[in-house]
């Protein structure tokens, strides 16, 4: 998680087609997230916008995946929050 012009920058790890969708923590610098989603066409990708949005408590306009349409490993853009703030909601203080 870093800075970014606009809020913050998360590294993602995504696993398609899980049980429930969660925040499972941090591995390998990425944050791991399940999304009950399959991995295929977009599906995942629009789940991880509108999840990531409801856990920031922020709208879905404010969350963009930046990099990684095609892959688990996605960088994925917040406006309007800090990095204390996303690790607060996100449970990874």
């Amino acid at each position: 998680m870093r800075r970014s012009r606009r809020g913050v920058t998360l590294a993602v790890w995504v696993v398609p087609g899980a049980a429930d969708d969660s925040v499972v923590g941090v591995a390998g610098g990425r944050l791991k997230v399940r999304l009950r989603a399959p991995a295929r066409e977009g599906a995942a990708n629009r789940a991880l916008v509108r999840f990531l949005a409801r856990r920031l408590e922020v709208a879905p306009a404010a969350v963009r995946l930046r990099h990684g349409e095609g892959g688990r490993r996605k960088l994925v853009e917040v406006d309007d929050l800090d990095e204390a703030g996303a690790r607060q909601r996100l449970g990874l203080q």
